[in-house]
């Protein structure tokens, strides 16, 4: 898909599938094929493959292969497929070629390993990783360390097939400042959380990922659309009903943002299993506390069949 083609694409709830697992940690497939034939009922715009709730980090190189290759097969055409890369530089650019090899739609490229790096060094990794894939649109992810400036996002956006910035850092007032600098020369993606959503609305922003859409998926087209519709009082209910309470079990413990999202999953019937060292599982009584919300999920839930 052309970059240019991919980026009128993004319009709406990007989808970050957790990646399933057995209880011995091993990958469970079938489990994310199951998963995916249930995301892809609902109008997300696109899917992020093996990303930051599929637990990138802790994919061997032929696991995010297989997780990619389900996706792109269940997903069928009938939506993009985003290959997340990273690591360092000659890593993401084998899985930049991958990607594009595997039939992926863009990549979602994470920062690189060094946490150091001057700006020479990080527009140096972007371009070396956009150059290995060159037909397929890069997004940069501005998450953990990486919080770039205005001016070293006008340097990225100058890579022939840079598209759009996803922003993981919830630095609004940056954020702000970037967009003014940049315009519309890059498509602008939140990604901080579903809790963010009234604030990248309100900069203009429509497209955003989300974690909720993996147990919700009506609820977060819902958030979507009726934020862009400007029913701010519906936004506000659903903010206030279901995704602070989800938030602020998730904000308890570093790693949360995945082991809660799954352990959601595992009530409400999908595969998800574990998380893999070094995150940690919600305790026992969380648990409990979960099972409690997705009963008030119940107006919101979506039946799998």
């Amino acid at each position: 898909m052309d970059p240019y083609e991919l980026r009128n694409k993004l319009n709406g709830v990007i989808a970050l599938p957790e990646t399933p697992f057995n209880a011995d940690y091993a990958l469970d497939l079938e489990g994310l094929r199951r998963n995916i034939r249930f995301l892809i009922k609902y109008p997300v715009c696109a899917l992020v493959a093996g990303g930051g709730s599929g637990e990138f980090y802790t994919l061997t190189p032929e696991e995010h292969r297989a997780v990619l290759e389900a996706t792109v097969a269940e997903a069928a055409g009938k939506m993009p497929v985003i290959a997340a890369v990273g690591f360092n530089t000659e890593m993401a650019s084998e899985m930049a070629r991958q990607a594009e090899t595997q039939g992926a739609s863009g990549i979602l490229v994470f920062p690189p390993y060094y946490t150091n790096a001057v700006d020479e060094g990080i527009v140096d990794y972007y371009t070396r990783v956009a150059a290995a894939a060159p037909r397929l649109g890069q997004i940069v992810y501005t998450r953990d360390w990486l919080a770039l400036s205005s001016g070293q996002v006008e340097r990225l956006s100058k890579i022939p097939n840079m598209m759009a910035l996803q922003d993981g850092q919830g630095d609004i007032r940056r954020l702000q400042t970037i967009k003014a600098r940049l315009g519309d020369r890059l498509h602008w993606i939140g990604g901080a959380g579903d809790d963010m959503l009234p604030a990248y609305l309100a900069l203009g922003m429509r497209s955003y990922t989300s974690s909720i859409v993996g147990i919700a998926p009506r609820l977060a087209l819902q958030l979507h659309d009726r934020g862009c519709a400007l029913d701010s009082p519906s936004v506000a209910r659903l903010m206030l009903n279901y995704v602070i309470p989800l938030y602020n079990i998730r904000a308890r413990r570093r790693g949360y943002e995945v082991a809660v999202i799954k352990a959601c999953m595992q009530i409400l019937g999908l595969a998800a299993g574990p998380v893999r060292p070094p995150l940690v599982p919600v305790r026992p009584e969380e648990e409990n506390e979960l099972r409690s919300l997705m009963e008030r999920y119940q107006p919101v839930l979506s039946p799998l069949e």
